[in-house]
This record gives C-alpha cells, structure tokens and sequence, in this order.
C-alpha cells in the first residue's frame, strides 16, 4: 500500500477502534464488514445479554395501551386538526421510503417505522372496505368543511401509493399482531435486595430503617426469591429448532420492490450475516453459513435493510446494527430492497477438506473482511471448507469443532493467500540493502549455496520458495493386509535410532526393517536379500535415476539406498516397515503409493537433552545442544507440514509408549491423508 493510501485512510482508525472490521484487499481497497450477529468463540467481541423478548413484550404492551387512548380521541382530533394534515399529505404525493422526511398521519402508522410496530385489531380492514365506509361518512356529514375532508381522505385512498402503503401495513400487521402475555423486568430481585440494603447500611432515616427491615421480613424474601425462580424461566431465550416457517412477501412501495422477511433468531441458531455501509444504506454483505439466515434462504448477499422489527436501519452506522440485533431475539421482521443482482439458486456445495500448511491469526490479518468471523487456526489442522462463494474468503470449520462453533469461519482462499505470500516475500526482498562490492557478491552466493545443499539430490529437492497454503485430505483406514510405513524424522540425538530399534526387536513378527542396496561387495556370513540387495555401482546409479530410492548417499565410496520396493516388499507381507529418514527424503516417499505416517521426534529443553544424553554416556558442548534444538526449529518450520504427528523425546519410555500408542491407534481409527493417495 502506498503512503497516499495510507494517508487517505487515517480518518478510518477511529471506526476501527470502535471493533469495526476494516479490511484491506491486495488492490488496496478498504471494506468494512460487521457481523452483526456473531458468537463470542469466534471473534473478539462478546454479545450482551440477549434481553430482546422482554423488550419486544413491554413494548406491545405500550403499543396496546397507546392504540386505545387514541381511538378515545380520534374522533375530536379528527374535526380538528385532519384538514391541514390531509392537505399536507394530499400536497406530496410520493409517500413512502422515498420520501422519509415527510410528516407522517398519527394513528394506524404510515410510515415504516410504524408499519413494523403497529399491533392492530385482529380483524384488518381491506381497501374496498375503507373506500364504502369512507363515502357513507360523506353522506351522513352535513357541513361542508366535514365532507371536503372526507373528500380528500378519498382522494388519499385511491391514489397508487397511499394502496401500496396500505398493502405493506397488513401484510407486517399479520405478523406482528401477538398477544402480550406480562413479562419479568429482571431476574436479580434477590441481588437488586442486597445492593439496596448496602446503600441503606449506614442511613439514620427512619424510611431507610423501615426498608431495610422490609426487605429483611422472611415474606418479602420468600416473595423475591419466587419471583426470580419464575422470572428466570420466563426470560430464557426460546429454544428454537429447525426453522419451521420462514417467511417472505414482496410488495411494491413507492416505485420499488420491498420484501418483508421473517426469521427466527435465537441463542443456539444466530442469524449469521454481514452488513457493510454503502453511503446510508446498510447492505447485507455475506451469509454465513450455519446461521438462520442462511437456512432460511431468504436473505441474500447485496439486500438493503431498511428497517428491522420496526427499528429503522437505514443511515446507521455498522456498529449501531451490531448492537441494535444483539437485544433482539426470537421473530426478526426485516424489511428490505431486494439486491439489483439476481444470483442462480444456490447448488449444494460439495464439503472440502484441507489440512493448513501455515499458522493463521485473524486479529493480525489486516485483510480479513470481518475481524469477528476470522477462524484461527494452526499448521497441520484440518479444516472443513464448506462454502467457496467468495474465493479470497471460504468458510470453514476446524475439524472436531462443528458442535461448539455455530457459524462457519473465515479463512484466506488458496489463491488470495499466494497471492499476499508471494507479494510479501517481494516486498521483503526489496528491503533487503543492495550493497557493492565481494560482502554483496558473497551474501548472494551463501543464498545459492544453501540452495543447491537442498537440490543435491534431483529426488529429495526441496523447494525453498514453495508458498505452502492447503493440502485436500481425506480420510482413510488402513487395511489389515497393508500397513502403512513409519517415518521416524528428528535431528541426530534426539532418539529416533534408538525408539526404532526397541520396537524391532519388542515384535519381530509385527515390525520390520526394509533390507537397503548397497555397492560394497558382501562379506562373510551376510545373504544377499535378507541383510542388503549387494548390486553394481552401475545398477545402483541407473535406480537412483529412475527416482526408486527413498534416498540414497554415499560412504567410503560405496553408495547405499533404501528402495520404495524394498519398503513394498514388506508391507506385502503384512509387516509394519520401520523407517528412520532424512527430512529430504519427506517428498519422495509422500509421493509414491507407500502412504507413509510420518512422526516427528523433537527434543527436549536444552538440560533435559543433555542429561538424556548423558545416559548414553555422551557429554555434548552446550552449543552442541543449542544446534540440535535450532535444528529441529527448522525442520519443523521447513517440514512440519508433512507431519502427521510429534513426539518430545522428555523420557525415553513415555516416548515409546507415545510412538506404539500412535502406531496402533492406526489400526482402529480412520486417519487423514492427501486424498491424491486415494484417486
């Protein structure tokens, strides 16, 4: 990003502050996304207490109670004040969302805000209705100024958009016309008790005294603590199944479709969206899946919400939408434009599982759409992909977290995380100081050199520019007949020889070694087979180039080698192959048919190492200790995307009991691996 850029977008922090989500795309655009109704698990704000049900029932009840003091006055506001209300009206004739300035009629609502809130008769009247009872007011009207403003309240009623307006009235009236059973304020009376009486604690009024003797009189604690028990049940948020009727009704109002959607929220389904700012208007920007929405099928990415259970919603800010839907709860009334952009009906996604070769951490991600639903996870996790809509952004749960995490989360795609790699290996790379002279020359080629120690080998290269991002796994059993290899991987002196060897020799008939090629000639007592498969240098160097061994290395100028068909020969006769490898090798042997389990034997700290080691009678120099551990850093950082699993090598038993639990653990539980092994 560019320092313009930058500087265009100081006046921004103080909305990222406020927990919006600003993110940066690769072109260096801002977007902002909140999502509005998101559990706490996965992002970093916390929802409050959800009290929407005892706000929507208080609210009814007021509802009620203003409806019938107006009806007692209607009729003496009418001769009143109706003639300059009515010409007011009849003098703007776009009404509706259109035209949000406009005074509005008291009493049955005009405008949206009221439409939504309004609890009417339970009987709704039609247009033709109101247009009969309308004319024979007329006629029964004696004056002149009565009948003029029937007349213009006629005239009101047959215009396109007054009947639009009507028709969006009854349509939200049948939804939110409910009765309004009483509803506990609180559930804390107890607690509200105690506090009080602390306050009062050291007050001489005698109103004090009496209170505090009040609160403390048996009946009044056995009234309070009933009443919580009562009151606690009542505000727990409805449990709310499958959605049993989402509904949806579009209408015309003021030139434009409106839908009205209905969905239920609740603590265990969140609604699971997105909004963004898009000037005033609040723009559905994502559906997440696993939410209600998302369920219901009828929110759509691009909808504008205009109003929300009769709270407007156009003109507010993303945050104000967050808190406004976190104290709703039960029934949500959304009413909305449809988006301009017409998408096919959605085709069932087929699930796609991925193990993550790198660390992810949405708080440090200054790309992420939506800081609340970015998923964290770690390297060698495996991820459950179910939706890539968006394909710099997919939605994906960790494996084994499906039950406790209710909306999917937000991870970089495979292409957009190349993308920002490969662009931050740039940028880096040009930080680098160019400097003249031989200190230049041999910077670059230690670079090379360290390079051409990984291409040593053509079969066990390791490319050290891989942008490594997912692997697609699946899961697989192992059959009894085929067992898979054991890669034993782990810096010198860390255990890896010795762990093999006892496992050797605790079961000869369940573990085998595979027998390696050799060049030297064959001595005394060795058979040819069974101790090395004795072979010319010429043989051995024409295998070596069609890619048969595993790896393969020179000693004493004899050439030794470990054959993939030497590791199959054992595994056809239903023996565990045994394997103690060069991280190099790692490559060669995941790509053949062999489907290796690879387990990673780390070292201990630095004073566990050396006692372990002093029981073998080495003394190693602490920097000898210090580039082993800095070894296994590396080979882990290099390669541990490879691994299937890690053992630290703390205590030579536990560590062997660990490596014979995770090798019979392969006979009983199904285990991922690349699906290209499968196909």
């Amino acid at each position: 990003m560019t320092t313009s850029q930058m500087n265009g977008h100081v006046s921004e922090s103080e909305d990222r502050a406020a927990g919006t989500s600003d993110a940066l795309d690769l072109s260096g655009h801002w977007h902002r996304e909140m999502a509005v109704d998101c559990p706490g698990e996965l992002g970093a704000r916390t929802l409050p207490v959800r009290r929407s049900a005892q706000l929507e029932r208080i609210r009814q009840q007021q509802e009620d109670r203003r409806r019938r003091e107006e009806e007692g006055r209607s009729r003496q506001e009418l001769e009143v004040n109706s003639s300059m209300r009515l010409k007011k009206l009849a003098q703007n004739p776009k009404v509706g969302i259109d035209n949000p300035t406009f005074e509005p009629l008291e009493g049955p609502g005009m405008s949206l805000g009221q439409l939504q809130g309004f609890n009417g008769a339970p009987r709704l009247l039609d247009l033709e209705e109101l247009l009969m009872s309308l004319k024979q007011v007329q006629h029964c009207l004696g004056d002149a100024q009565s009948q003029e403003d029937v007349e213009l309240v006629l005239q009101l009623v047959q215009k396109p958009d007054f009947q639009k307006a009507f028709n969006i009235h009854n349509a939200v009236a049948l939804h939110m016309n409910r009765p309004s059973p009483p509803f506990p304020v609180t559930d804390r009376a107890q607690s509200l008790a105690h506090e009080v009486q602390a306050i009062l604690h050291n007050s001489s009024q005698k109103e004090s005294l009496d209170l505090i003797t009040l609160l403390k009189s048996p009946h009044m604690l056995a009234l309070m603590l009933a009443h919580d028990s009562v009151a606690e049940q009542e505000m727990q948020p409805e449990s709310v199944g499958p959605l049993e009727s989402p509904c949806e009704t579009l209408t015309q109002w003021g030139g434009e479709t409106v839908k009205i959607v209905r969905i239920e929220k609740s603590k265990d389904i969140p609604l699971g969206a997105t909004v963004r700012n898009d000037m005033d208007s609040v723009i559905i920007s994502r559906i997440v899946k696993g939410g209600a929405a998302e369920r219901s099928g009828l929110l759509h990415e691009g909808d504008e919400i205009l109003e929300i259970n009769g709270v407007e919603i156009r003109g507010k800010d993303v945050n104000e939408v967050f808190d406004i839907l976190a104290e709703m709860h039960g029934t949500l009334t959304f009413i909305l434009i449809p988006s301009p952009h017409i998408k096919p009906p959605p085709i069932k996604e087929t699930v796609v599982h991925v193990k993550a070769h790198f660390d992810y951490d949405p708080s440090d991600d200054p790309y992420v759409p939506c800081r609340e639903l970015g998923l964290c996870f770690q390297k060698g996790d495996i991820l459950h992909i179910i939706s890539q809509d968006d394909p710099n952004w997919w939605q994906a749960y960790r494996d084994g977290d499906e039950e406790n995490q209710p909306l999917a989360g937000l991870v970089p795609g495979k292409t957009f995380q190349q993308q920002r790699e490969a662009m931050k290996q740039t940028i880096e790379e040009d930080k680098e100081p160019e400097k003249s002279g031989k200190l230049w020359c041999a910077k670059k080629n230690k670079k090379k050199r360290k390079k051409l120690l990984y291409n040593a080998n053509k079969t066990d290269d390791y490319d050290n520019e891989e942008i490594l991002t997912y692997e697609e796994m699946a899961l697989y059993h192992q059959p009894a007949n085929r067992k898979r290899p054991i890669a034993l991987i782990g810096p010198p002196n860390c255990g890896q020889n010795e762990l093999r060897q006892r496992l050797l020799s605790s079961d000869p008939e369940r573990f085998g070694g595979a027998v390696p090629h050799t060049t030297r000639n064959r001595r005394d007592g060795e058979v040819n087979g069974r101790d090395y498969h004795f072979v010319s240098r010429q043989a051995f160097e024409m295998d070596a180039a069609a890619g048969k061994f595993i790896e393969s290395g020179e000693f004493e100028k004899n050439l030794y080698g470990t054959s993939t068909d030497s590791v199959r020969q054992l595994i056809n006769s239903s023996k565990i192959c045994l394997l103690c490898l060069h991280t190099q090798s790692l490559k060669v042997l995941r790509s053949s048919d062999l489907k290796p389990y690879i387990i990673f034997i780390a070292p201990p700290s630095q004073e566990r190492l050396r006692a372990l080691l002093a029981k073998d009678n080495k003394n190693p120099k602490p920097e000898e200790l210090r580039d082993i551990i800095e070894k296994a850093r590396e080979m882990e950082q290099n390669f541990g995307h490879l691994f299937d699993a890690a053992i630290v090598n703390t205590d030579q038993e536990k560590a062997y009991q660990e490596l014979l639990r995770l090798i019979n653990k392969l006979d009983t539980e199904p285990q991922w691996v690349p699906s290209s092994w499968l196909r």
